[in-house]
């Protein structure tokens, strides 16, 4: 029986081809994966390729056949490094292969909000054959000239200043570790680029310094008409707290490509606005990092980060 590499969660990754994994070993590839089920198919496994399956310590400590856990992603939040750490077994993630995708898709969701995107498009095509003039006049705005606060100057935050910067945007920024102070941008207090920025976008990690970082007390002082996007982590922003203040006056604009919960919850307050307050929220749902270049760029690395791991066990 030859080396045996499953893949718990296939359908995260689109249309990739699985087949390649093949040259190392025999291939079993799931589309998702319960809690319930993950050890009954990591059995026995050398490797292991999960993007957001859990692998905790119990299950590293019942397959002593694991050798390698490789994560589709680059945060690996979804694997307790420290047991991996005693127990022998390397975990490996693929950075960098997202940060173009994000960044496009930052402005994607800022554009979209400043031009008024999905209100010009419903009156294109619903009531401008019925128009008496050839435009419709509403308010939107050019980024030129406004403030862009960036909360997370990492690649990505680095990536969206650089763009911001050519669209002519003054861009300042939060490090949310407090260590990154020298980004060649103004670095401003938290409280200071939220009531002083026109576009927010965040690009942050989740942990226990971030969870929460925008919360009912800093959200009220963004500026009326400004625009917060959140492209890092969902539990960064707290969700039952701006649901609350849009729902109580807070006249802002907000993107999100993600949530505390994937997916959501029915319930969750952010999908149960009033429709006139609805209309300023636009959700996608994770996908800035799904472009197509940016997941044929994270196969490639999963691929040769196995290719490499074996090479170096010999």
């Amino acid at each position: 029986m030859g080396r045996k590499i499953v893949v718990l969660d296939g359908e995260t990754l689109g249309a990739v081809n699985f087949r390649e994994l093949e040259r190392f070993g025999e291939v079993e590839v799931y589309p998702r994966t319960s809690p319930e089920e993950t050890l009954s198919r990591i059995e026995g496994a050398e490797i292991v390729v999960t993007n957001k399956v859990v692998i905790d310590r119990k299950l590293m400590e019942r397959t002593p056949t694991l050798r390698l856990i490789q994560i589709t992603a680059t945060g690996m939040n979804n694997v307790d490094l420290e047991a991996a750490r005693e127990l022998g077994i390397k975990v490996q993630n693929v950075e960098g292969y997202s940060t173009e995708s994000v960044a496009q898709h930052t402005f994607a969701l800022v554009l979209t909000l400043l031009n008024r995107i999905p209100y010009l498009s419903q009156f294109g095509k619903e009531r401008w054959a019925d128009s008496p003039i050839f435009t419709h006049i509403v308010e939107w705005r050019e980024i030129a000239g406004k403030r862009w606060g960036i909360i997370g100057m990492g690649k990505i935050g680095r990536r969206v200043a650089q763009l911001a910067s050519t669209f002519g945007a003054e861009v300042v920024y939060y490090s949310t570790s407090g260590k990154n102070l020298n980004a060649g941008y103004p670095h401003l207090p938290l409280e200071e680029l939220l009531s002083t920025s026109h576009i927010v976008t965040i690009h942050a990690p989740l942990n226990p310094t971030t969870y929460n970082l925008l919360n009912r007390s800093n959200l009220s002082l963004l500026q009326e008409e400004a625009v917060l996007v959140n492209v890092g982590r969902g539990g960064i922003v707290s969700e039952s707290d701006l649901a609350h203040l849009l729902k109580n006056g807070l006249k802002v604009w907000v993107g999100l490509d993600v949530m505390e919960k994937e997916p959501p919850s029915p319930d969750n307050p952010l999908l149960n606005l009033p429709q006139e307050v609805a209309e300023r929220v636009v959700i996608t749902p994770h996908v800035a990092w799904t472009s197509r270049e940016a997941r044929e760029r994270l196969w490639r690395g999963v691929v040769e980060g196995i290719a490499r791991f074996l090479g170096e066990q010999g």
